[in-house]
């Protein structure tokens, strides 16, 4: 039976003018999208592709790894063969790859062996960034293929040349992550070793990327005590991070320096030699000013001045109001008791806090109006309340009253020759018109209540100079303040006896000192305990002799010893000269540890510490 033709397009295959317009998609770049990439399977398409020996192929699943070793969920474990088929290129050019690249150093490399250099650059940089991952290292640490492969490549790679840097920097970096557990081949077996070639990037390399990280794994690996066997006093290492220490600026050589310090000196023996070296005394410079540069500090003033009263440099006395010759002359002819209610109004003013003994009021009274007594008789005042204050003596006062005083100021510049009489201006020819109008020929001086006895008119002349005001104030220092500070709780101003008041405190004083803010940084506290090996080493006898039987001592039980002769300590291998330079390069920067100020009390102790063994130093150095 023939098959019919058909009449008319399968479902399939619609006409043009059927179609449907397609919206072309662009490529999705959401996170994940790469999922189908990692499945854990055997045939999974990047493992396939790199094993394939398609360039394109291998090129694609490199560039897919270059984004995924990054993440923290990329487990090499979980693709089966993946980490195999990362270790075939590197392990190529490691073995066999750099010696067609050292045939070619002027001229590029042929097209094929360059793009296996590549596919091996890229392999080692993917297993380099996976072990950061702590999964990944682990896995790596634990490859039969890790370690051959890295020792080849310390070992047989020229670190020096252009076209191995970046495979070698990728190595060591890769080797950090998992030196945890590496241990160093013997010098005299035949095993590949990576040692000589990381001194010698750390000692004569100009990459710093490769010293960085040369010293930062040569730390680590000493700091394994089965590798301390390979150090060695003399290190190149050694040198370039001694070199490297004062370049303060550049922090990650800085930090690499220390770090390798201090898993140097941290092996007794080491130690002991580096004392002997002739740039121990700098390097301990270096490493305290490290540490000064490194501390943060703020500025703390702290108020502590003491109580105290600021009164005025100049005062105007105002002076009492006296009866006028014409006040006077009105009162003495008032009867009483109108006269004493009228001298009390011109007198004495109401003021809540004043008040007045009795006898001084009366005696005020008295004084006025006894010398016409005969004409007009005097009364005794009376008004305001008396009051008696207690307490040896008692005092009979009148409370609520005070002296008027004269509300114009006296005037500067008045004559008180007949103690206060004459009303003159004090002009020195007028002084020395009453000088010359007495005619005693040593008369005293009369200049108010002056007490120079009587003396000759040469010798006076002078002398009336000092009664007479300056027409301008006295200059004052510019740091002279305008008040007086007394004691908060000291007598009133004027004093009595200003020559045995007590001295005033200081207006404001204000202690200011510098505090640290915070702890110092990882790099500081390495180098804290670089110098406290230092002084441990220094100031620390290594050589403790045995107790021996004199007045001080008692010695080990049941020992004799017959050696009357002096005691003498035998240096052996230097140790104690090596201790002596110790000390003399601590009491060189003493002064300098004494800047060092540190947050926590332990690590502050410390330096207080080496400080005061310093300046003990001084006698044994």
């Amino acid at each position: 039976m023939a098959i019919p033709p058909r009449t008319t397009t399968p479902g399939i295959y619609r006409q043009y003018g059927q179609q449907n317009p397609v919206q072309r998609v662009g490529p999705n770049v959401t996170d994940d999208y790469e999922r189908w990439y990692t499945e854990a399977t055997p045939s999974n398409r990047m493992v396939l592709s790199i094993r394939s020996g398609i360039n394109s192929e291998i090129a694609w699943a490199l560039d897919r790894l270059y984004r995924l070793c990054a993440n923290d969920q990329f487990i090499l474990k979980t693709i089966p063969g993946l980490t195999d088929a990362l270790f075939e290129w590197p392990e190529w050019y490691a073995t066999e790859g750099y010696l067609v690249a050292e045939q070619h150093r002027l001229f590029a490399m042929p097209d094929a062996e360059h793009r296996k250099r590549r596919h091996a650059l890229e392999s080692i940089f993917i297993l380099r960034n996976s072990a950061t991952n702590e999964p990944n290292a682990y896995e790596l640490a634990n490859h039969s293929r890790t370690l051959p492969l890295l020792f080849n490549a310390l070992t047989n790679l020229a670190p020096d040349t252009d076209m191995n840097a970046e495979f070698v920097l990728n190595a060591i970096e890769l080797l950090q992550a998992i030196s945890q557990g590496v241990i160093l081949p013997d010098p005299t077996s035949n095993e590949k070793d990576p040692l000589p070639t990381l001194l010698q990037i750390a000692g004569h390399s100009s990459n710093r990327s490769l010293i960085v990280s040369a010293l930062t794994l040569l730390a680590q690996l000493f700091s394994n005590i089965q590798n301390t066997r390979r150090l060695d006093s003399n290190s190149p290492a050694l040198a370039a991070s001694i070199r490297y220490l004062p370049l303060f600026v550049d922090r990650a050589l800085v930090d690499a320096s220390l770090n390798y310090l201090y898993a140097h000196l941290s092996h007794p023996p080491m130690v002991k030699a580096f004392l002997h070296h002739p740039l121990m005394p700098s390097t301990l410079r270096v490493l305290v000013s490290f540490l000064l540069s490194e501390q943060v500090e703020e500025t703390v003033n702290l108020d502590i001045s003491a109580a105290s009263r600021a009164i005025p440099a100049t005062t105007v006395v105002v002076p009492v109001h006296d009866l006028t010759k014409e006040e006077l002359e009105t009162l003495v002819p008032m009867p009483e008791p109108q006269r004493c209610y009228e001298w009390m109004k011109i007198m004495f003013v109401a003021t809540p806090d004043g008040e007045l003994t009795q006898v001084d009021f009366w005696t005020l009274y008295k004084d006025a109006f006894t010398p016409f007594a005969d004409r007009h008789p005097v009364l005794v005042a009376s008004g305001p309340q008396a009051m008696v204050l207690p307490g040896p003596p008692q005092r009979f006062i009148v409370r609520g009253v005070d002296r008027c005083k004269n509300t114009e100021a006296a005037p500067r510049f008045k004559c008180l020759w007949e103690r206060f009489q004459c009303p003159a201006p004090p002009l020195y020819d007028h002084l020395l018109q009453h000088l010359e109008s007495s005619e005693n020929p040593e008369p005293p001086c009369l200049w108010a209540t002056c007490s120079l006895p009587s003396t000759s008119k040469q010798r006076l002349r002078p002398h009336l100079l000092t009664h007479l005001s300056s027409s301008q104030p006295p200059a004052k220092h510019p740091s002279q303040d305008d008040t007086i500070t007394v004691t908060a709780d000291g007598e009133s101003y004027p004093f009595t006896d200003p020559t045995k008041r007590r001295p005033p405190p200081l207006r404001q004083t204000n202690i200011s000192y510098t505090r640290p803010v915070a702890d110092p940084p990882s790099a500081a506290l390495t180098a804290l305990l670089i110098i406290r090996i230092l002084f441990r080493s220094s100031f620390v006898a290594t050589t403790d002799t045995a107790p021996r039987v004199d007045g001080d001592h008692f010695g080990f039980p049941g020992v004799v010893e017959d050696d009357e002769g002096d005691d003498v300590v035998e240096d052996i291998g230097g140790e104690l000269e090596g201790e002596r330079r110790g000390r003399r390069a601590f009491v060189g920067v003493r002064r300098m540890m004494e800047d060092v100020r540190m947050k926590d009390e332990t690590l502050m102790s410390w330096m207080v510490e080496m400080v005061y063994a310093a300046y003990d130093g001084l006698f044994r150095s």
